[in-house]
């Protein structure tokens, strides 16, 4: 399996629409297969509010997280301006 690090920036004044379709992403995270999302949370502005979102992948190639992004109320709900999906490997911390 591979990993691999989404990077995604929501639109500009877009915190109405991502807490518009939230609930809809989160339940659809829900349905993935256990380790799919290895990791994932908002980025925030400097006044704390939720402006992107970081996620870390573990999945056999990219082809599955573009098959994911396709379907998430995140992407087809318009909120972000852009994504971008990264190789990444974990480092550290070291086991």
């Amino acid at each position: 399996m591979a990993q691999f690090a989404v990077i995604c920036l929501d639109i500009k004044d877009g915190l109405a629409r991502r807490m518009a379709v939230r609930e809809a992403h989160l339940a659809y995270t829900r349905t993935l297969p256990p380790g799919f999302i290895r990791m994932a949370g908002p980025f925030l502005d400097e006044a704390g509010e939720m402006c992107g979102s970081l996620f870390i992948f573990e999945a056999p190639d990219r082809a599955a997280i573009e098959a994911y992004l396709a379907k998430d109320p995140y992407v087809t709900g318009g909120v972000f301006a852009s994504v971008e999906v990264r190789p990444w490997r974990v480092t550290l911390p070291w086991s």
